[in-house]
Protein backbone atom coordinates (compact mmCIF):
# COMPACT_ATOMS: atom_id res chain seq x y z
CA UNK A 1 0.00 0.00 0.00
CA UNK A 2 1.01 3.69 -0.67
CA UNK A 3 1.92 4.93 2.73
CA UNK A 4 3.06 8.54 0.99
CA UNK A 5 0.36 11.49 -0.25
CA UNK A 6 1.81 13.54 -3.41
CA UNK A 7 0.08 17.42 -4.12
CA UNK A 8 0.52 18.75 -7.55
CA UNK A 9 -1.29 21.69 -8.84
CA UNK A 10 -0.41 25.24 -9.92
CA UNK A 11 1.43 27.67 -7.66
CA UNK A 12 -1.06 29.29 -5.79
CA UNK A 13 -3.76 26.40 -5.31
CA UNK A 14 -3.09 25.20 -1.94
CA UNK A 15 -0.67 22.70 -2.29
CA UNK A 16 2.07 23.79 0.50
CA UNK A 17 -0.61 24.89 3.52
CA UNK A 18 -3.12 21.96 2.57
CA UNK A 19 0.35 19.80 2.94
CA UNK A 20 1.16 20.74 6.33
CA UNK A 21 -2.30 20.50 7.67
CA UNK A 22 -2.26 16.71 6.01
CA UNK A 23 0.93 15.73 7.46
CA UNK A 24 -0.21 17.41 11.05
CA UNK A 25 -3.73 15.37 11.00
CA UNK A 26 -2.00 11.97 9.74
CA UNK A 27 1.04 11.98 11.47
CA UNK A 28 2.97 11.96 8.33
CA UNK A 29 6.48 13.90 7.77
CA UNK A 30 5.85 17.15 5.51
CA UNK A 31 8.10 17.59 2.97
CA UNK A 32 8.14 20.81 0.30
CA UNK A 33 10.08 19.90 -2.53
CA UNK A 34 10.82 23.05 -3.36
CA UNK A 35 12.44 24.05 -0.22
CA UNK A 36 14.29 21.33 -0.49
CA UNK A 37 15.70 22.63 -4.15
CA UNK A 38 16.29 25.33 -2.48
CA UNK A 39 18.06 23.87 0.69
CA UNK A 40 20.25 21.88 -2.09
CA UNK A 41 20.66 24.25 -4.54
CA UNK A 42 22.15 27.01 -1.70
CA UNK A 43 19.67 29.18 -3.43
CA UNK A 44 15.89 30.66 -3.68
CA UNK A 45 14.50 29.00 -6.51
CA UNK A 46 13.85 32.59 -8.11
CA UNK A 47 17.70 33.10 -8.17
CA UNK A 48 17.75 29.77 -9.96
CA UNK A 49 15.82 30.49 -12.41
CA UNK A 50 17.24 34.04 -12.59
CA UNK A 51 20.77 32.62 -12.84
CA UNK A 52 20.63 29.37 -13.98
CA UNK A 53 17.79 28.98 -15.97
CA UNK A 54 14.57 27.05 -16.15
CA UNK A 55 16.00 23.93 -17.47
CA UNK A 56 18.77 23.78 -14.14
CA UNK A 57 16.06 24.18 -12.02
CA UNK A 58 13.73 21.10 -13.74
CA UNK A 59 17.02 19.11 -12.95
CA UNK A 60 17.38 20.19 -9.85
CA UNK A 61 13.49 19.31 -9.34
CA UNK A 62 14.19 15.78 -10.95
CA UNK A 63 16.79 15.06 -8.26
CA UNK A 64 14.91 16.23 -5.48
CA UNK A 65 11.85 13.98 -6.64
CA UNK A 66 14.09 11.36 -6.73
CA UNK A 67 15.73 11.73 -3.33
CA UNK A 68 11.99 11.46 -1.70
CA UNK A 69 10.37 9.68 -3.63
CA UNK A 70 11.66 6.12 -1.47
CA UNK A 71 10.86 7.83 1.50
CA UNK A 72 6.99 6.09 3.74
CA UNK A 73 4.67 8.13 5.75
CA UNK A 74 5.36 11.90 4.07
CA UNK A 75 3.21 14.22 2.44
CA UNK A 76 4.83 15.96 -0.18
CA UNK A 77 4.32 19.62 -1.62
CA UNK A 78 5.29 19.26 -5.13
CA UNK A 79 5.93 22.72 -7.20
CA UNK A 80 3.84 23.70 -9.85
CA UNK A 81 5.73 22.12 -12.91
CA UNK A 82 6.86 18.82 -11.48
CA UNK A 83 4.35 17.02 -13.92
CA UNK A 84 6.02 18.62 -16.90
CA UNK A 85 8.80 15.65 -16.65
CA UNK A 86 7.05 11.61 -16.72
CA UNK A 87 10.03 10.57 -15.06
CA UNK A 88 8.98 12.65 -11.68
CA UNK A 89 5.48 11.63 -12.01
CA UNK A 90 6.62 7.79 -12.65
CA UNK A 91 8.50 7.84 -9.52
CA UNK A 92 6.25 9.69 -7.13
CA UNK A 93 4.01 6.82 -8.33
CA UNK A 94 5.68 3.92 -6.61
CA UNK A 95 5.19 5.03 -2.31
CA UNK A 96 2.11 7.92 -3.81
CA UNK A 97 -1.12 8.59 -4.11
CA UNK A 98 -1.52 11.68 -6.10
CA UNK A 99 -3.48 14.40 -5.48
CA UNK A 100 -4.37 17.11 -7.95
CA UNK A 101 -5.48 20.25 -6.49
CA UNK A 102 -7.00 22.78 -8.89
CA UNK A 103 -8.62 25.88 -8.89
CA UNK A 104 -9.62 28.78 -10.70
CA UNK A 105 -7.20 31.37 -12.62
CA UNK A 106 -8.52 34.17 -11.13
CA UNK A 107 -8.07 32.21 -7.54
CA UNK A 108 -4.67 31.82 -8.35
CA UNK A 109 -4.10 35.09 -9.50
CA UNK A 110 -5.82 36.49 -5.93
CA UNK A 111 -3.65 33.74 -3.87
CA UNK A 112 -0.26 35.03 -5.55
CA UNK A 113 -0.69 38.59 -5.79
CA UNK A 114 1.39 38.92 -2.82
CA UNK A 115 3.99 36.84 -3.14
CA UNK A 116 4.40 37.80 -7.02
CA UNK A 117 7.93 38.53 -6.67
CA UNK A 118 9.01 34.73 -5.70
CA UNK A 119 7.15 33.29 -8.81
CA UNK A 120 9.66 33.60 -11.92
CA UNK A 121 6.99 32.61 -13.86
CA UNK A 122 4.62 34.89 -13.30
CA UNK A 123 6.68 37.80 -14.28
CA UNK A 124 4.86 39.01 -17.15
CA UNK A 125 3.11 42.37 -17.98
CA UNK A 126 -0.37 40.87 -17.44
CA UNK A 127 -0.34 37.76 -14.75
CA UNK A 128 -3.74 37.04 -15.50
CA UNK A 129 -3.35 36.00 -18.82
CA UNK A 130 -0.01 34.31 -18.18
CA UNK A 131 -1.53 32.49 -15.27
CA UNK A 132 -4.58 31.12 -17.75
CA UNK A 133 -2.13 29.81 -20.08
CA UNK A 134 -0.06 27.98 -17.83
CA UNK A 135 -2.87 26.74 -15.92
CA UNK A 136 -4.47 25.81 -19.82
CA UNK A 137 -1.01 24.33 -21.12
CA UNK A 138 -0.78 22.01 -17.61
CA UNK A 139 -4.12 21.51 -17.09
CA UNK A 140 -3.42 17.70 -19.06
CA UNK A 141 -0.10 16.35 -16.82
CA UNK A 142 -2.38 17.15 -13.65
CA UNK A 143 -5.21 15.24 -14.70
CA UNK A 144 -3.24 12.75 -16.50
CA UNK A 145 -1.53 12.29 -13.03
CA UNK A 146 -3.78 12.45 -10.77
CA UNK A 147 -5.30 9.70 -8.28
CA UNK A 148 -7.67 12.20 -6.65
CA UNK A 149 -8.41 15.74 -7.75
CA UNK A 150 -10.13 18.64 -5.44
CA UNK A 151 -10.89 22.38 -6.49
CA UNK A 152 -9.82 24.54 -3.82
CA UNK A 153 -11.20 27.22 -5.46
CA UNK A 154 -13.75 27.87 -2.90
CA UNK A 155 -12.50 25.81 -0.15
CA UNK A 156 -10.48 27.02 3.37
CA UNK A 157 -7.67 24.94 3.87
CA UNK A 158 -9.34 22.43 6.42
CA UNK A 159 -11.89 21.78 3.97
CA UNK A 160 -9.45 20.58 1.85
CA UNK A 161 -7.76 18.56 4.04
CA UNK A 162 -10.52 16.76 5.30
CA UNK A 163 -11.92 16.03 1.55
CA UNK A 164 -8.27 14.29 0.59
CA UNK A 165 -8.70 12.36 3.84
CA UNK A 166 -11.91 11.27 3.30
CA UNK A 167 -11.24 9.90 -0.41
CA UNK A 168 -7.98 8.20 0.36
CA UNK A 169 -10.21 6.29 2.87
CA UNK A 170 -12.39 5.57 0.03
CA UNK A 171 -9.86 4.81 -1.86
CA UNK A 172 -8.17 2.12 0.23
CA UNK A 173 -11.81 0.87 0.71
CA UNK A 174 -12.54 0.46 -2.92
Amino acid sequence: MKTNLALIGFMGAGKTAVGKVLAERLGKEFIELDALIEQRAGKTIPEIFQQDGEIAFRELEIEAVKEVCGKKNAVIACGGGVVLNQINIDRLRKESLIVYLKALPGVILKRTSSDANERPLLKAADRAAEIRRLVQFRKPFYERAADITIDTSKLDVDSVAEQIIKRVKEKETA
